[in-house]
């Protein structure tokens, strides 16, 4: 790591630290009622006891299964579809328009849909996350696919390759960029997601955990989920970052 690369965490650490200690002093003048906004000791001291009695461990759980399983639904059908569409121009043609009819909805219109259809159970959620999260990994797909540069095409029909090896020798490596920059931005997508479909159907999890501790004024406890809820967020974006530098490694000895 060069020393600019130090320079850029430290001043990220000292910028994270400036912000906490402004909150603590707010609290401590009681500027904001402790009703509504508690001091990152008492969050901390309250995300420490959730821990230790296993409540808000559960809910963490239920949360990254949510996410998972949506996420993983998203991935498999976008990458799918997307490379179906993207290395054919017939299908780009025809399924752009239905594409981008369905692409602008937002999640929140298509909520009551899914609970009309599946209820308030996990079924419902898991298609609303997995509608919601499909689009940016479906798209980067499609963009990767597409913009292969089109010799290596017409090399490997030279050399007579059929349809499924362009696809996994040429067109997919060459995708593999774009697919994982969709996938990354899907999981945080997925997240969101799991916690709207959480606090709207009261299932288990970190959605539910701050919905309740809103309504009970446990504002302690509401803060402790929501920092849960960004290191969530934090963590599985750094861990995303080290798959595709792991996938791209290639990529990086080929400069």
């Amino acid at each position: 790591m060069n020393r600019t690369a130090i320079l850029w965490r430290v001043a990220s650490v000292l910028v994270a630290a400036g912000f906490i200690a402004a909150w603590q002093l707010i609290a401590n003048l009681k500027l904001v009622s402790p009703v509504f906004l508690p001091g990152p000791d008492r969050a901390w001291a309250a995300l420490v006891r959730g821990f230790s009695s296993g409540d808000l461990a559960g809910k963490l759980i239920g949360t990254l299964e949510h996410m998972a399983y949506g996420w993983f639904a998203a991935s498999i059908a976008g990458i799918a579809l997307g490379a179906l569409i993207g290395s054919s121009k017939m299908m780009r043609a025809y399924v752009a328009p239905s594409l981008e009819f369905l692409r602008p909805l937002p999640v929140s219109a298509i909520i009551p849909v899914a609970i009309a259809m599946l209820g308030l159970t996990q079924g419902m959620a898991l298609f609303v996350i997995a509608f919601g999260a499909i689009w940016p990994i479906m798209l980067a797909t499609i963009h990767g696919f597409a913009a292969v540069e089109p010799r290596l095409y017409e090399v490997a029909r030279s050399l007579q390759m059929s349809r499924t090896a362009i696809i996994a020798k040429i067109a997919l490596p060459s995708a593999l960029p774009d697919i994982l920059a969709g996938m990354r931005l899907s999981l945080t997508v997925a997240l969101i997601l799991s916690v709207v479909c959480e606090i709207l159907a009261g299932l288990d999890g970190l959605g539910h955990w701050v919905l309740l501790s809103a309504r009970a004024f446990r504002s302690a406890d509401l803060f402790a989920g929501v920092i849960l809820l960004g290191a969530t967020g934090y963590v599985t974006s750094i861990a995303m970052s080290l798959v595709e530098q792991r996938l791209l490694a290639w990529q990086t000895a080929a400069r």
